[in-house]
């Protein structure tokens, strides 16, 4: 894992973004991404949740994909499986986000990799409440 990934700076930057589509909410209150969600609405943030199993999710219409939200995004908050990574980060490069952070438990490498190339920085194996909590 490169070290720029986990670097404080990068962190603080990422957590300075003001819009934030989490791929992977869930409309299930009992699952870690709605927690995280909630509570960078109540830091906020402006919240978009990316999930084509959901229609909107706590209150917010959710986007099946990130090449559907009609806002610039500045991060991409990945709550989905490791494998999924890599094609999460192509959309993320192709719709301009800033950010690609892959919460506690994600981690793909090539993923990160798609990301940087594309000039994006990477968070990885962190989760952004967690995080923003730290830095107050």
């Amino acid at each position: 894992m490169s070290t720029q990934r986990q670097q404080p700076e990068v962190i603080a930057a990422a957590l300075g973004a003001s819009t934030i589509a989490i791929v992977g909410l869930s409309s299930n209150s009992m699952r870690p991404s709605y927690g995280v969600a909630e509570y960078l609405i109540n830091a906020g943030f402006e919240v978009i949740p990316v999930n084509p199993r959901e229609q909107e999710v706590l209150g917010l219409h959710c986007y099946a994909s990130l090449a559907e939200v009609p806002v610039a995004i500045d991060m991409v908050d990945v709550f989905r499986e490791s494998s999924a990574v890599p094609d999460i980060a192509q959309q993320a490069v192709a719709i301009g986000a800033k950010f690609l952070w892959l919460q506690l438990g994600v981690i793909n490498d090539e993923g990160a990799t798609i990301a940087e190339a594309g000039g994006m920085h990477c968070v990885m194996d962190l989760c952004t409440k967690i995080e923003h909590q730290l830095l107050l």
